[in-house]
């Protein structure tokens, strides 16, 4: 079952590329409420990259497949306070949006180890309701991140108002794609635009995804909180 969704979710990534005119985008398996079976199943099938929203039930995870060797994602909020575990625990953070914890991660991040990566959380669509940096502000923290040997500077993630007109998210992808082609020409090693889910992939390739988030088409709905 999980491999015949993988594969269908990579046959879309292919054709959203190639209507598009695009290189296909990476694909990062949400498997944050699933157990490590399910993670183990699509390893197997060839699903490299995992993405949780939560330092500590990834942690689980982690320990228990350290064996297939896998790259871990941190997309959800990541509080201050979990800095420390996050930049041992992850190769990618997806979610820093602010001076306290691009220092914090920094100062963590063990020497030796490669630097973590990281990207810029954009609040695209500027919603009270929502984690990330205001656009305008991008440029600050970008130069603060690369300013940092423990960290990567490789990109943005944003996440559009989830409206039920899918084409209504298409402006904030375009405005996605802009900031990240300007942060790209000042750092070249930017290189990771991590926007379009599992129902709105197709048009966030179009507007130049790289990466793109996918749970619910991968390992079905997760069960509603009674």
């Amino acid at each position: 079952m999980l491999t015949h969704a993988l594969q269908d979710i990579l046959h879309r990534l292919e054709n959203a590329a190639q209507a598009a005119g695009r290189p296909i985008p990476r694909l990062l398996a949400v498997s944050k409420t699933q157990p490590a079976d399910a993670v183990a199943a699509l390893a197997r099938a060839g699903q490299h990259a995992f993405g949780e929203n939560y330092v500590q039930e990834a942690a689980a995870k982690q320990d228990g497949l350290a064996s297939l060797g896998l790259e871990w994602h941190l997309i959800g909020h990541l509080q201050s306070n979990k800095a420390k575990e996050a930049a041992s625990r992850f190769d990618w953070v997806q979610t820093v949006d602010r001076e306290r914890l691009v220092q914090a991660l920094a100062r963590y991040r063990e020497p030796g180890r490669s630097p973590l990566n990281v990207l810029i959380q954009v609040n695209i669509d500027d919603e009270a309701s929502k984690h990330g940096c205001p656009p305008d502000e991008v440029e600050e923290l970008a130069a603060l991140i690369a300013a940092q040997p423990g960290l990567a500077l490789r990109g943005l993630m944003v996440i559009p108002t989830p409206y039920a007109d899918i084409e209504a998210r298409r402006p904030a992808f375009r405005h996605a794609r802009e900031l990240f082609d300007s942060l790209a020409v000042k750092y070249p090693q930017a290189d990771t635009l991590s926007m379009g889910m599992s129902d709105d992939l197709e048009i966030a390739i179009a507007e130049g995804a790289t990466l793109v988030r996918v749970g619910t088409a991968l390992f079905g709905a997760r069960p509603r909180k009674a």
